[in-house]
């Protein structure tokens, strides 16, 4: 196959992982939002161990079928993974209890320089001066979205804190993870789901209890609230599958700063569905900015030096001079 055809068949294949995600995770959103605001289940720990335990079965039935090959993941690493996947939805619960939602905001948004230091600490990956300001823009056109009242104290920091460091350490070791043991967004899910949904709903009913003051197990079901806690859980297959999926493939950073189109677009849906009475010009100004951002990230981090290895930058001479009997580093960053 020739470069060009290798090239457009990457992009294409990036462009519907990328539609896949954007579209499990608004959808998962809207049916969310209906199943608490609508129905009450507001038992947001529980139901995301529901959601784990139906990715389990599905990941289940594709290896009995035979489309997931046996794969080796250190319990180790298994459970390193879990632990910062399941403080981050803990902590995300806990900080939208405790704090504003302008600071809950905050936090989300401190995501992506936090997932920056990641790369550069661990990965030595190198940023143009156009990557970083085209984050920067993104960052500060949500904020105008998203960010209104802002008012924080002692335990609610401390809670966003957790959130947004497990939440950031857990999509960087989705990359790591199956870069290092050459896994596929299907295997490292048939690994972590079913700890994450045994742990989870073990800990969730207690947990919302807390936050809620409600016992999950005397929620009265109906046909409707059962309707949508089921598509709840199906549509959670495909946000937790294209998660993966997009991490590996984008990493942790894009991942992010690109995830910020999912909270424009649930804006525009909440204003569709649910009525327009938040839409002002201030909102339309920062979608704006933030889209012209996200353009400019995905324009200047795919360009030669936007966004590599630091190795790249290094001189060939530099590099005979460090250890010439070296074998040549791995540079692709991608699965």
């Amino acid at each position: 196959m020739a470069p060009s055809s290798k090239a457009d068949k990457k992009a294409a294949i990036d462009a519907a992982a990328w539609m896949f995600n954007v579209v499990t995770s608004v959808g998962i959103i809207i049916v969310n939002k209906a199943l608490m605001a609508t129905y009450g289940f507001s038992f947001a720990t529980t139901l995301t161990g529901l959601h784990f335990l139906t990715t389990t079965l599905m990941t289940g039935v594709l290896r009995w079928l035979g489309y997931i090959q046996p794969s080796h993941l250190p319990i180790s690493e298994l459970l390193k993974f879990v632990l910062f996947a399941n403080f981050s939805i803990v902590g995300m619960n806990v900080s939208l209890m405790l704090n504003s939602v302008g600071f809950y905001q905050i936090a989300k948004l401190s995501m992506i320089p936090v997932s920056c230091l990641l790369e550069v600490v661990l990965d030595k990956i190198r940023y143009s001066r156009d990557t970083k300001l085209s984050i920067l823009v993104v960052l500060m056109g949500v904020a105008v979205c998203t960010v209104t009242d802002v008012s924080v104290n002692g335990r609610g920091f401390i809670a966003a804190f957790i959130a947004v460091w497990s939440t950031s350490m857990q999509q960087y070791y989705v990359h790591y993870l199956q870069r290092k043991y050459s896994l596929s967004s299907f295997n490292l899910l048939g690994h972590t789901a079913p700890v994450q949904a045994a742990s989870l709903l073990l800990i969730g009913p207690f947990l919302d209890y807390l936050l809620t003051d409600k016992k999950v197990y005397e929620f009265d079901f109906n046909m409707a609230s059962a309707t949508f806690l089921s598509l709840s859980c199906i549509i959670a297959i495909g946000t937790n599958l294209s998660q993966f999926i997009c991490i590996g493939r984008f990493t942790a950073v894009s991942f992010q700063v690109l995830g910020h189109m999912k909270t424009i677009l649930v804006l525009i849906l909440g204003f569709l569905f649910f009525g327009k009475e938040g839409l002002n010009i201030q909102v339309v100004i920062g979608m704006l900015i933030a889209i012209v951002g996200m353009v400019w990230y995905g324009n200047a981090s795919s360009k030669p030096g936007g966004k590599e290895r630091r190795s790249h930058s290094m001189s060939r001479s530099s590099q005979q001079k460090l250890v010439p009997s070296l074998e040549p580093t791995e540079l692709d960053d991608k699965v």
